[in-house]
């Protein structure tokens, strides 16, 4: 039976050609069915995304609570998975791939704990690196020349960025480190040759750790929080990790670590010992030492104006400089005009700059009007140490304080590299202000000789 219908086959087979190549006879057309390419799979349709949108969907959906991993953009079961159980919360078929209406749906649904929390992107200005942080779970915020941390009001969540120098240092060592400490139980490890990872429990409280370092810098995260905390903390940890960047470059970066010893201008604004110096000059420093005379208080800082006023005890001699009000010709009124006002600047450069020595100079500088809040820059920005120097305006008027800043790289809207300008002025009116506001009444009868009125102040870190 198979033969015969084998044979048949080929007849009919054979007749079938023979129709199509009979001389004179226009052959029928063969209908015929377009072959349908194999659907992707929801794997291939992720790869076929942007790097950038892969890892914006598994931060999503982290934030939605459907993600527990790495953010990393890496297309993964776990990542398909928490695709199709957001689907199905949302009450949509689990197909695995986001529609643009669904990817709507998961934007909205992860902006909101994020709004909760206070999720935003900041620098940690002592050692540089970028993280993300709940700033509304932790508002008290410190420093110091090790690192920073914050923490909520209670305690119950705390996070610590902690910075140190160590030689011959590696990841599988600084894991050993961290798991040794007492009170700490490990239940994860992750060691890469680049950065280690650590969970588990710490007394009471969960802890996460993620560290790198870089030569012989190390920086390690520090995440603890009690257990009741623990569903509102989870979506968060996953994505502070992922967005810690604890060496950031190009585009990234953030300002330098900060040095053990730094040196900047202060300016003598009261015989009683009162000196008015650049608050971040001084912010961190175990101890403030005016040279030549001794060790001083910090008794005021203003993060807003970014001004700080010092005082020494039992020091005799002191100038303060002639502060009285602005008149015309003021460096305030001038920059009103942009590159129309040239100021002089009295400080003391860093001792690098200068030998080792402490002599008392002068720089010029151009300020300008940026921006529509009135900052004024000042260009060129004067050497290290000139933080804190007092600037004259043409008429010779006191016209304010010089602040250094060194340079931040940030993308800018057009996809360049903008420089913020190095060198601030903070206006006459606004130092009075401050001076006022902390009972130093401005000198109007001082010296007005800035040379006699600026001294050198040194700020030492651990």
């Amino acid at each position: 039976m198979r033969a015969l219908w084998a044979a048949t086959l080929l007849i009919a087979c054979a007749g079938s050609a023979a129709a199509q190549t009979v001389p004179g006879v226009k052959p029928k057309p063969v209908a015929t069915t377009a072959e349908r390419p194999a659907a992707q799979t929801p794997a291939e349709t992720a790869k076929s995304l942007a790097q950038g949108e892969r890892e914006a969907i598994q931060s999503d959906l982290a934030w939605t609570g459907h993600y527990n991993g790495v953010i990393n953009g890496e297309v993964s079961e776990r990542m398909i998975a928490a695709i199709k159980a957001f689907q199905k919360d949302q009450g949509h078929k689990q197909t695995g791939v986001l529609n643009p209406q669904e990817r709507g749906q998961l934007a909205d649904a992860a902006r909101k704990p994020q709004a909760n929390v206070g999720w935003k992107m900041v620098t940690d200005m002592v050692t540089g690196a970028r993280l993300g942080l709940p700033a509304k779970l932790v508002p008290q915020a410190a420093s110091d020349a090790n690192g920073s941390k914050w923490s909520s009001s209670t305690g119950t969540i705390q996070i610590q960025l902690a910075r140190r120098k160590e030689a011959g240092v590696s990841t599988a060592k600084l894991a050993d480190q961290e798991k040794k400490l007492e009170g700490r139980r490990v239940e994860y490890s992750a060691v890469k040759p680049d950065f280690f990872v650590l969970s588990g429990m710490q007394g009471l409280k969960k802890f996460y750790i993620r560290g790198a370092f870089k030569n012989a810098e190390v920086r390690i995260l520090t995440i603890l929080y009690d257990q009741a905390t623990e569903g509102t903390m989870e979506p968060v940890v996953i994505a502070m990790s992922s967005a810690f960047n604890p060496f950031p470059s190009g585009a990234q970066a953030g300002p330098p670590p900060r040095k053990k010893v730094e040196y900047s201008t202060g300016l003598v604004v009261g015989s009683d010992g009162a000196i008015l110096a650049d608050r971040e000059a001084v912010d961190g420093c175990v101890s403030v030492v005016v040279a030549g005379y001794s060790q001083a208080d910090v008794v005021h800082v203003d993060k807003e104006r970014d001004l700080a006023l010092l005082r020494i005890y039992g020091a005799s001699g002191l100038k303060p400089l002639a502060l009285g009000a602005a008149k015309g010709g003021s460096a305030a009124a001038a920059a009103a005009a942009p590159g129309s006002a040239t100021l002089d600047l009295t400080g003391i450069a860093d001792p690098q700059n200068q030998g080792g020595g402490a002599a008392v100079s002068r720089a010029k500088a151009q300020a300008t009007l940026v921006g529509s809040n009135g900052g004024t820059a000042l260009s060129p920005a004067p050497g290290l140490g000139f933080s804190g120097a007092p600037a004259r305006d043409a008429d010779g008027k006191f016209a304010g304080i010089a602040l250094l800043r060194p340079p931040v790289v940030a993308a800018a809207s057009n996809g360049a590299a903008a420089m913020p300008p190095q060198a601030t002025l903070v206006s006459a009116e606004t130092v009075r202000s401050f001076l006022s506001a902390n009972g130093v009444k401005p000198a109007s009868d001082g010296t007005t000789d800035t040379k006699d009125a600026v001294v050198r102040v040194i700020c030492v870190r651990k």
